[in-house]
């Protein structure tokens, strides 16, 4: 799945960007919440409407006037024009839905819907031997070159991005690899898709569609699409970019044989994030996403217009000019005229710089009270990544203890309340409130709950003491080996290996459930033997007290992306594992928690506060921030209490960007390292650039926790599986990891993506997503913590834009509304 955490949360994209709700760019500054319904799913899910409607000042075409221009602000000017390239981002997307075929568009609650402007029809006409699509195209739909869109066009595409010829410089785009083949029907206008074997999700192939000009030729694909494109077949067409100006001007279609766009232009204007609010108040954009500060300075501009108070008047009431009293004045300007020239000099100066501000602040409020924003939340989620490939979090109970410890709700609302939108966490992570696939898996972990955290943190053998405890000499070896196996099962490294059908799976996961209450059993015989001061060193092995630091990194002793492997503790190391929670009832909780994922498989059971400041770098509490390499402080009274294992404190690094528009998610990590605190974790956090943050630590595997987001998709059984992909050993020793950067997964995911991608029965496809759903819920290798705001500062009489919510926008209807002469003959509200 570009990015729902950082600069208003850091997202990552999926590919290709088409498939997305709505396209964001991986690393731009644009990007660096759901009734709780049944583990189970049932029919009803996919009737749930979406947490937020769309807000986007909807009006009939009748009422938006023809002509004019508009000024949208995107993040960067696109570096390629090529939405099936690596390094496409969000401009790129935005561009491809004005002027290129989507033969499928999304509607308010997420779902592709066949675009009439392109298809007439399109459905499987053949299931047996082969699956068959049939297209039929839209007679009047031609490229602006005056050549019909037809099946040369298809078989281009097909041919770039199969992934046979290696020449053509593509990023993953899953679909296309398994059509068989593509051929004419009755005519150019009739393409029939065969498939070599099932794919459900064959609506998100052929968007958007490039003419064979680009698609064609490995050098036109990968060179030529990058800076232009030769022909386009939209309401609107490109007319250039210019890097001077940071723009990229689209002008209206002639060709176009649908409704006409309303519009002469639309002016992309790559404007920063933080350089947002500058261009509004100078009145140089007519629409752009904004932040909550820029909102909350429009709302108090309006506030004021209502109120009748201009922009001077503001000034004074809550801007530069507010501190200024009564007395403070009369003693500014005794001092400005008085016998000290010097004196008088200073105050002066500073007299003008205020009227200055004022003056500045003024115009500003005046021009940004013509704006209003609209809101609703992305089609995009936050989310908590805890990295399991090394150290405490290779542990999946330490993994569980850290999402139990987490109040998802609490963070929800901080984001969300402040903005008066719905503040419910997500209950998925492959689909959004509104979605057919949407159901709320979340209970096969379950919800916030400090003594259950507690108690699997003691399970694993993280207990209070345990950081100035030793490990013994003897037995590292044997303990390392048990450790690192109980690692291989925790994680499915080992499960499911030799699951060649849906049968055999299930009857792995039933075996691995009844070994897993077996060892809970074992545990409570343990337990009870420890209180009776019978547990021997042998048993402590047996129970997996001790965990492998095999492969442990270590923060700041080895060189940015290096990684060292430490001695590993001793087998027989003493433990206090029942101190915080009997061990059993966390071992009881693991094995309900797999079998919640089960019951979902086979349908057999059911498994307000605003943000807080950032912590600055002098407070001394754990979360301040910190150097690479600073240890985390300690928060217990007594360091000999903290949480530990064979003498290592119980710490987890968790990186955060540090760039101007990511305070409030900061914030949001503040709020989860008081809460990971008050369960004896503690967290060491540490600010990298925005530059640096995904590349350098997330892709690479250098943190222990981190807040991105991912962009909810319609094809959650295409577009998620790289995400939640088991990742597999490479020939040099690191994993391949596609775009599971939590590197947590199992086999028996993988299979559900697989059979939900390649089932034709769509409730069948649904349920399979919602069952691999549970499962990556269970395996709390990423926590969705609230579906991200979406914030759209428009023009006052700018209409069919704004904040879309799941919807894709419709282009030609965009534009300004109709005004009213004193007559009452319209005219326009704005010209070109």
């Amino acid at each position: 799945m570009s990015q729902i955490g950082a600069p208003r949360g850091r997202t990552c994209s999926r590919s290709p960007r088409s498939r997305t709700l709505r396209s964001v760019a991986t690393l731009t500054s644009a990007v660096l919440a759901v009734t709780v319904l049944a583990g189970c799913s049932s029919g009803d899910e996919a009737d749930e409407a979406p947490a937020a409607a769309q807000d986007n000042a909807p009006a009939a075409r009748d009422k938006v006037a023809d002509g004019g221009t508009l000024r949208w602000a995107v993040d960067t000017l696109p570096p390629t024009l090529n939405s099936f390239q690596a390094d496409a981002d969000g401009t790129t997307s935005r561009i491809a839905g004005a002027v290129l075929p989507s033969l499928y568009t999304l509607d308010a609650r997420g779902r592709p819907q066949r675009n009439a402007d392109y298809l007439e029809s399109a459905q499987v006409v053949e299931t047996e031997p082969k699956q068959v699509v049939l297209y039929k195209l839209n007679q009047q739909a031609v490229w602006s070159d005056g050549r019909e869109i037809g099946a040369p066009d298809f078989v281009a595409q097909w041919r770039a991005l199969s992934g046979r010829d290696t020449a053509y410089w593509t990023a993953r785009n899953s679909g296309y690899e398994r059509i068989e083949k593509i051929e004419r029907g009755k005519n150019d206008l009739e393409v029939r898709v065969t498939f070599a074997k099932p794919y459900s999700d064959w609506k998100s192939l052929f968007t958007p569609l490039y003419p064979k000009q680009v698609m064609g030729a490995p050098n036109t694909f990968n060179d030529g699409a990058r800076t232009t494109l030769k022909a386009t077949a939209g309401p609107f067409l490109l007319k250039g970019i210019d890097r001077k100006s940071s723009t990229v001007t689209l002008t209206r279609n002639p060709r176009w044989w649908g409704q006409p766009a309303k519009l002469d232009s639309v002016v992309l204007t790559a404007v920063p994030r933080a350089d947002r609010a500058a261009a509004l108040a100078a009145g140089t954009l007519d629409l752009a996403e904004i932040d909550r500060s820029t909102a909350e300075r429009i709302a108090l501009a309006l506030r004021d217009a209502r109120a009748g108070r201009n922009g001077a008047e503001a000034a004074l009431a809550h801007g530069p000019g507010s501190s200024i009293t009564p007395s403070k004045a009369l003693k500014s300007w005794a001092l400005a005229n008085g016998s000290d020239e010097e004196k008088a000099a200073e105050v002066q100066a500073a007299r003008t710089k205020n009227q200055q501000a004022i003056a500045v602040y003024a115009s500003a409020q005046d021009t940004l009270a013509k704006y209003v924003v609209r809101k609703s939340l992305e089609p995009a989620y936050t989310q908590l990544s805890l990295n399991g490939e090394s150290g405490p979090l290779a542990d999946e109970r330490v993994r569980r203890a850290v999402a139990r410890a987490i109040n998802r709700q609490e963070l929800a609302e901080s984001v969300l309340k402040p903005l008066g939108l719905p503040a419910r966490p997500p209950g998925s992570h492959l689909a959004l409130a509104g979605q057919a696939a949407y159901a709320d898996g979340s209970d096969a972990l379950g919800s916030q709950d400090t003594e259950e955290a507690r108690a699997l943190l003691a399970d694993a053998g993280w207990v209070p003491g345990g950081a100035v405890r030793k490990p013994a000499d003897a037995g590292t070896k044997a303990g390392s080996e048990a450790e690192r196996k109980a690692a291989e099962k925790a994680n499915g490294t080992t499960a499911d290996k030799a699951a060649g059908t849906e049968a055999d799976a299930s009857k792995e996961e039933a075996t691995k459930a009844g070994t897993r209450q077996d060892g809970a059993r074992k545990e409570a015989a343990q337990q009870e033997a420890a209180q009776a001061g019978g547990t021997t060193d042998a048993k402590k092995k047996e129970s997996g007290d001790t965990a492998s630091d095999e492969g442990l990194y270590i923060v700041g002793d080895d060189k940015p992306g290096e990684r060292r492997t430490v001695p590993a503790p001793a087998a027989g190391a003493e433990s206090a594992t029942g101190i915080l929670a009997p061990a059993p009832a966390a071992a009881r909780q693991s094995a309900a928690l797999l079998a919640r994922a089960e019951a979902l498989d086979t349908g057999t059971g059911s498994g307000a506060r605003a943000a807080l400041p950032v912590s600055g770098t002098d407070k001394g509490v754990a979360g301040a921030y910190a150097p690479r390499g600073t240890a985390a402080p300690v928060t217990a009274p007594d360091a000999a209490q903290a949480l530990g294992k064979d003498g290592k404190a119980l710490s987890l690094r968790f990186v955060l960007p540090s760039g101007p528009g990511s305070e409030s998610l900061r914030a949001v990590g503040d709020r989860i390292v008081r809460m990971l605190d008050a369960v004896g974790i503690r967290t060491e956090v540490t600010k990298v650039s925005d530059e640096s943050f995904f590349k350098d630590h997330i892709a690479s595997g250098d943190y222990d926790l981190a807040l991105y987001s991912w962009p909810a998709s319609a094809f959650p059984a295409t577009d998620a599986r790289p995400i939640y992909a088991k990742p597999e050993p490479a020939s040099d020793g690191s994993l391949l990891v596609e775009q599971n950067y939590s590197r947590v997964g199992t086999d028996r995911i993988d299979q559900l993506f697989d059979q939900a991608a390649g089932t034709l029965d769509e409730e069948e496809a649904r349920e399979l997503v919602r069952q691999a759903d549970a499962r990556i819920w269970a395996a709390a290798g990423s926590i969705p913590l609230y579906q991200r705001p979406q914030l759209v500062a428009a023009k006052a009489e700018l209409v069919n834009a704004g904040a879309w919510g799941l919807a894709a926008p419709r282009y030609q209807d965009i534009g300004f509304k109709k005004a009213e002469t004193s007559k009452g003959a319209e005219r326009n509200s704005r010209t070109p």
